[in-house]
């Protein structure tokens, strides 16, 4: 199972992208709202989503997870940092070497906890001095071991293939390229 974290202020085009490539492929995949009541969750850009599971629900999951997908936007990378809840799934993905992908400001999650240390990494700039040790390449998408770093929201829809190919293999990732007509 794949979870992806919301927190209010997520970028919109980062955390939709993935769930979306990533359900066309047939990735089971789970929204998880971090810091609200319920499940709705206000994007950096006033769009509401309703997440699929309550923190607390995510919390109670006994299946194995395959990654967790970390959005960027401003506050949400931050508001995700500064959770707990997504602190014990970085911490248990990272454990059991489950992938853990951001995109934006949010690799500054796993670089603050020194997982990015000695892997190529890539953020939205003025971020990397929370890369601590990573490779800096100043790339749009990276993927080292288990870990997959984006630059940005143009980078959408790269870093979401990606992780279909990881997830999926690479003729699935290049059979949902060709279907949506990406270059």
């Amino acid at each position: 199972m794949v979870l992806e974290f919301l927190a209010t202020g997520f970028e919109e085009i980062e955390a939709l992208t993935p769930v979306d490539v990533l359900r066309r492929a047939g990735v089971e995949l789970k929204t998880v709202a971090i810091g609200v009541e319920g499940k709705t969750v206000a994007g950096a850009h006033g769009i509401n989503v309703s997440a699929d599971l309550t923190a607390d629900e995510a919390l109670a999951l006994d299946d194995k997870i395959e990654m967790i997908i970390l959005p960027g936007g401003m506050p949400g990378a931050k508001n995700l940092d500064e959770s707990a809840v997504v602190d014990e799934f970085v911490n248990r993905a990272s454990g059991e070497c489950a992938y853990i992908a951001s995109i934006c400001a949010a690799p500054m999650i796993p670089g603050k906890r020194g997982l990015l240390c000695g892997k190529r990494a890539v953020c939205y700039p003025g971020f990397e001095e929370y890369l601590d040790g990573a490779i800096l390449t100043g790339g749009r998408v990276e993927g080292d071991g288990n870990m997959i770093t984006a630059c940005g929201m143009g980078a959408a829809l790269e870093f979401a293939l990606l992780l279909v190919k990881l997830l999926k293999g690479e003729n699935a990732a290049c059979d949902l390229k060709s279907a949506v007509l990406a270059q």
